[in-house]
C-alpha cells in the first residue's frame, strides 16, 4: 500500500486520485471511439466528460458520508467532507450521479439516452478496473481475514491494520493480518466484464440492452466480492454479518436492470410487413 504517489512542492498526490482520473479518461476516450459506430461525433462523448466526472464524484461522496458518518464524520470539521483526494467514494452512489448527470447532458444535447448509455457501459466497467487499484493503493475496500495463498498484508497505520488493532487482533508493530484482496478480485472480474461487454456490443438487437447487461451483470459480481469484504463496522452488517449494505443497492440495481430489458425492447420501431 503506498497512498502518496508523489509531491508537488508541499502538495501530495495520492494514488486514489491519480487512478480515479486514468479511469475517466480511459473511459471517456473508449467510449468516444465506441460512439463512431453509432454515427455520433466522439467530441460529444469527451463534451460528456465534466458532467459525468462531477455527478460521479458528488453522488459517491455523498454516500460514503452517509454511510460512514458515525466512524469517520462524526464530531470532526465539516471541511473533511470534501477531502475526496484522501480516498471515500462509494460507486454506487458515483453511478447514480453520473447517470443524473448522463441524462441531464443528453437532453440539453439532444443525444440519444439509450444508445448514449450503450456506448458507455463497457467503459464503465473499464473504468473500475482503474478505480479498485486506487482503492488498494489507498487501504480500503479491504477484505475479510483469510488464510488463503494470495492473502494479502496491509502496513502498520493502513485502515486494515487499524480496524485489527482495534479489535486486538494485532499488536502495535504488526501488519495487519492476510486478508482477502477484494480489490484485485473486483479488479479482475470487471475487466471480464468489459470484454464480455464490447463482445455483446457489436451484437446488441435493441438500444439500451448493453446497459442493462451491465446493471445486471455489476449487482451480482459485486453481491459476490462483498461476501469477502471486511471494512464494514458491525453495525452495518445483516443476516450474520454477511449482507452488507452493498448488497441491498445490488439488488435494486439487479432489478432495475431486468426492469430494463423488460421495457426497451417494446420501444423498437416495429418492422414493416413489406406491403
Amino acid at each position: 500500500m503506498h497512498p502518496i504517489a508523489f509531491q508537488l512542492g508541499p502538495l501530495p498526490v495520492h494514488w486514489y486520485g491519480v487512478m480515479v482520473a486514468l479511469a475517466f479518461l480511459v473511459g471517456l476516450w473508449t467510449a468516444s471511439r465506441r460512439a463512431l459506430r453509432e454515427g455520433i461525433a466522439p467530441e460529444r462523448i469527451i463534451d460528456l466528460g465534466p458532467w459525468l466526472i462531477v455527478g460521479a464524484i458528488v453522488g459517491a461522496r455523498i454516500l460514503y458520508v452517509i454511510t460512514f458518518w458515525r466512524e469517520e464524520f462524526a464530531g470532526k470539521p465539516l471541511v473533511e467532507m470534501f477531502m475526496v483526494w484522501r480516498g471515500g467514494l462509494v460507486y454506487y452512489g458515483g453511478l447514480v450521479g453520473a447517470s443524473l448527470g448522463f441524462i441531464l447532458y443528453a437532453r440539453i444535447k439532444k443525444l440519444p439516452v439509450w444508445k448514449g448509455a450503450d456506448i458507455l457501459a463497457p467503459s464503465i466497467a473499464l473504468g473500475y478496473v482503474f478505480g479498485r487499484i486506487g482503492c488498494l493503493m489507498n487501504g480500503c475496500c479491504y477484505g475479510r481475514i483469510c488464510g488463503l495463498p494470495w492473502a494479502i498484508q496491509f502496513p502498520n497505520q493502513s485502515n486494515p491494520w487499524h480496524q485489527q488493532f482495534s479489535q486486538g487482533l494485532v499488536g502495535p508493530n504488526d501488519r495487519s493480518l492476510p486478508v482477502h484482496p477484494t480489490q484485485i478480485y473486483e479488479s479482475l472480474l470487471n475487466l471480464a466484464l468489459y470484454g464480455a461487454l464490447e463482445w455483446l456490443y457489436r451484437r446488441k438487437k435493441f438500444d439500451g440492452q448493453i446497459f442493462a447487461t451491465y446493471l445486471v451483470c455489476y449487482a451480482v459480481l459485486r453481491s459476490f466480492v462483498e461476501m469477502f469484504r471486511g471494512d464494514y463496522p458491525e453495525y452495518q452488517r445483516h443476516l450474520g454479518g454477511w449482507v452488507t449494505p452493498a448488497h441491498l443497492v445490488s439488488v435494486v440495481i439487479l432489478a432495475a436492470g431486468l426492469v430494463l430489458f423488460r421495457l426497451l425492447p417494446r420501444t423498437m420501431p416495429k418492422p414493416q410487413d413489406g406491403r
